[in-house]
């Protein structure tokens, strides 16, 4: 079961597509953080939504939140992704331990081995502000990341 409104966020430190260590921390004290868990790079369903997330990524810039993908691959096929579909936010593996910063979101499927499409908007104090999810094989809506964004106040 995914993290609910108004929980902590769990804090996390992951590398990502670079092999830098990225800290939540860190992240949200400078800004909102949009958390986008994905199954796999280079599978069908997550290239539509995160280039739709590229395409679309002035909505996050103007709300002023840092948009973050994540999922179970290794830094190194996260590159190669990101480098292929020109990604211009950072992805971080969840690789190993595998999946624990999924399963600390309540976003990893035991039965398939990697994340769940969920997605989770967390505020300047660590606080889940939005949260949704769609089923396996189900891309997420733009318009729900819209409303994601409404509950900071933004666009």
């Amino acid at each position: 079961m995914p993290l609910p409104i108004g929980a902590p966020a769990p804090d996390f430190a992951l590398a990502d597509q670079f092999g830098q260590t990225v800290r939540l921390a860190e992240l949200r004290r400078a800004a909102p953080v949009v958390l986008v868990f994905f199954p796999l790079a280079f599978s069908r369903t997550c290239e539509g939504e995160l280039c739709a997330l590229r395409d679309g990524f002035e909505r996050f810039a103007e709300a002023g939140v840092q948009l973050i993908g994540v999922s179970v691959d290794s830094k190194f096929a996260l590159r190669a992704w990101a480098e292929q579909q020109r990604f211009d936010f950072p992805l971080l593996s969840d690789f190993w331990p595998h999946g624990e910063v999924a399963r600390s979101y309540g976003a990893f499927l035991e039965e398939r081995g990697h994340a769940a499409r969920a997605t989770f908007v967390i505020d300047v104090d660590g606080v889940v502000r939005a949260a949704f999810a769609s089923d396996p094989g189900q891309p997420r809506s733009i318009d729900q990341y819209r409303e994601a964004l409404a509950s900071l106040g933004g666009p």
